[in-house]
């Protein structure tokens, strides 16, 4: 199951594991496009708002319903908000908060008891680089990011004895149909290629194949670590 699958980095992980032969289940919300392209019958949409927790539940038990049942669950939904920390609306900041952290808490807590039943199965959170970085206006975001890589481990360390892995995938600037516009701008570039080590943004199919590349693999000690992909950029800094 793979949530905010309807577009940028959730569209290209889902089309991404359908292409190497998964069952793929898109939680998107009722609003976002239909569920990407895939191979014929491995992609199925599945109506659901992260932050409803009875919306969770039906749409895993609908997941854990697909040929296969529930294997695995990418928690790539989210949202992101800029502004300064002075004035940032509490309300704003909680509302990140309820997407970001408490909606991927309960797309796993109410994993948990299906991938048990099965004998196991791999969490993916999408975090972001900024988890680790003091980054101007994005004090809500980074905070949320960093929760994010936080619950990760926890979780590893809670769930390992019960077949669970838990890992963090985190990205740093990804080009997508939503950021393209902003990448492409001179001045971004250029930020780019002085800042990133790679020189560029990555792009969601990279992205996409890091995460597919840990369920193929499927690792059974690889638990509870944060893997950046960033092109550098982190470590750079």
């Amino acid at each position: 199951a793979v949530t905010g699958a309807g577009r940028g980095i959730g569209a290209a992980i889902a089309q991404e594991l359908a292409r190497r032969g998964f069952e793929v289940a898109c939680l998107v919300r009722g609003d976002a496009p239909a569920a990407p392209a895939g191979a014929p019958g491995r992609i199925a949409r599945i109506g659901c708002d992260i932050r409803d927790p009875q919306a969770v539940a039906d749409a895993l038990a609908a997941a854990d319903a697909l040929p296969g049942g529930l294997k695995g669950i990418v928690n790539n939904a989210g949202v992101q908000q800029d502004g300064a920390a002075r004035d940032f609306p509490l309300a704003a900041f909680e509302a990140m908060l309820a997407t970001n952290v408490i909606g991927t808490f309960s797309v796993a807590q109410q994993g948990y008891p299906l991938l048990r039943a099965r004998g196991g199965g791999l969490i993916v959170n999408i975090g972001s680089m900024w988890d680790k970085m003091g980054v101007r206006r994005y004090a809500a975001y980074c905070a949320s990011k960093a929760a994010v890589a936080a619950l990760g481990r926890c979780l590893a360390a809670e769930w390992a004895r019960d077949g669970i892995r838990v890992l963090t995938v985190a990205p740093g600037y990804v080009d997508t149909p939503m950021t393209h516009d902003a990448l492409e701008d001179e001045r971004v570039r250029a930020f780019l290629k002085s800042r990133v080590p790679m020189g560029r943004a990555a792009s969601a199919e990279e992205v996409a194949r890091l995460v597919a590349s840990l369920y193929g693999e499927d690792i059974a000690m690889f638990t509870g670590d944060t893997l950046y992909i960033d092109g550098g950029h982190g470590i750079g800094q």
